[in-house]
């Protein structure tokens, strides 16, 4: 079923024997599954209770119509036809259930990472004490993201706010939201998905064995403490295995700074030794080093991180799969600052990964308020493009203040939807 045939309606006008599909996190609601078919007035009660204002319901799936809208019913002063409003108020409305819809398209995006990160930080703190417990709340974190994120429909890359979520978490789940995005792309199914996505989620666990100071890579490291600092994997490896991980997921965690030429550590291990999932990883793990450095003043944009990755590290990583990642990112990822070729500027704020050459941007534009954008889809607008792309600084002031192009990158997946132009920051 197209997202097209699925519709909104009030959880007022839920009842027995609806289709319904929640966009809720699996730690959010306590069904067992986030679409299904309302079986008694119990399920509606706790729906109600959720607090969300509408949900999804597929027609087709249904054995019967929503309730009538209490404003449908009939009443002495009838409201006017739609045809009879004046264009003027329609395109008012329009753009009124637009911002709506895209302000509660990045509210659920950043609500969900918000869980996730806050699940990444309980499975460290446990992971010593109840290494069984830990393994448990990664797997229940694993089973939402591979269940809301892989499904049939496609999945967008959202760039979040920097606001989102905790912090010392954000590395982890950018990796594990683009390496499971990238795995779906690449046809990576059943337990070796899972493995990919428990692997990415834990890759740098064996960090909390180290000191604060050598938790970040440093370029200025003296040949012992890189020593330390590489220890980190074989930390991991015995982490996950205390954790009772699957072996799959143990080798995410133990080659995921290898690289195909043999140039990576700990083991040195060329390409052909490695699994498919541990060269996603450490893709991926590359691009998100570049994009959130420990000092943010060395950050690369999007665009910068994929254009170096490509000239000058393509001997680290399968061709394969750098192909197959640019195409997904698209050229100018989430978060990527550009100019269009009618001169505006604009940020890049979500990539459809199964259709990136024209993802979707807030555009500067003076007379629009800042928090009334509209995010314009370019696919929907044939006669308007990408022209190049800048680093924040070289925007005007008035534009990167109304753009606020992002210091660290921080990503999740949103349902990509019909050409809408819903989608929104």
């Amino acid at each position: 079923m197209s997202d097209a045939q699925i519709q909104l309606i009030e959880v007022s006008r839920l009842r027995v024997g609806l289709y319904i599909h929640l966009d809720l996190g699996w730690m959010e609601h306590p069904f067992s599954l986030n679409s299904f078919k309302i079986r008694n007035q119990e399920q509606i009660d706790i729906l109600r209770s959720l607090g969300v204002a509408r949900v999804r319901y597929s027609p087709d799936k249904s054995d019967c119509l929503p309730a009538p809208d209490e404003l449908d019913i009939d009443v002495t002063t009838k409201a006017p036809s739609w045809e009879a409003i004046s264009p003027a108020m329609q395109a008012k409305q329009r753009r009124r259930e637009l911002l709506a819809n895209q302000r509660a398209s990045l509210q659920q995006c950043e609500r969900q990472f918000g869980e996730a990160t806050k699940v990444f930080k309980q499975v460290l703190k446990t992971v010593h004490a109840q290494p069984a417990n830990a393994a448990k709340l990664a797997d229940a974190m694993m089973d939402g993201f591979i269940g809301d994120m892989l499904g049939d429909r496609e999945a967008a890359i959202r760039l979040l706010s920097e606001k989102s979520g905790e912090e010392s978490s954000l590395h982890a789940i950018n990796v594990v939201v683009i390496s499971l995005l990238l795995a779906k792309v690449v046809g990576m199914v059943g337990n070796e998905l899972r493995d990919l996505g428990l692997g990415a989620m834990l890759h740098d666990v064996g960090k909390i064995e180290l000191p604060d100071r050598l938790r970040w890579k440093d370029d200025h490291f003296t040949p012992a403490e890189r020593q330390l600092y590489q220890a980190h994997v074989n930390h991991g490896v015995e982490l996950a295995r205390k954790m009772g991980l699957s072996t799959g997921a143990v080798l995410v965690i133990g080659q995921h700074h290898e690289c195909v030429d043999g140039s990576g550590y700990p083991l040195h291990l060329p390409g052909t030794k490695q699994t498919m999932a541990s060269r996603i990883v450490a893709l991926v793990n590359q691009y998100d080093n570049l994009c959130n450095p420990a000092n943010p003043a060395m950050s690369m944009t999007p665009h910068e991180a994929l254009s170096v990755m490509f000239a000058q590290m393509k001997a680290h990583f399968d061709v394969t799969l750098m192909a197959a990642f640019i195409r997904m990112m698209g050229v100018y990822p989430p978060g990527s600052v550009v100019q269009l070729n009618d001169e505006r500027f604009a940020l890049v704020v979500s990539v459809n990964s199964a259709r990136p050459l024209k993802p979707r941007v807030i555009i500067h534009d003076s007379e629009v308020p800042k928090d009334e954008a509209i995010v314009v889809d370019l696919e929907q607008e044939p006669d308007l493009g990408i022209q190049r792309s800048l680093k924040p600084m070289q925007l005007p002031k008035a534009t990167y203040d109304y753009l606020s192009p992002r210091k660290r990158m921080c990503y999740f997946f949103e349902r990509a939807r019909e050409a809408t132009g819903e989608g929104g920051e």
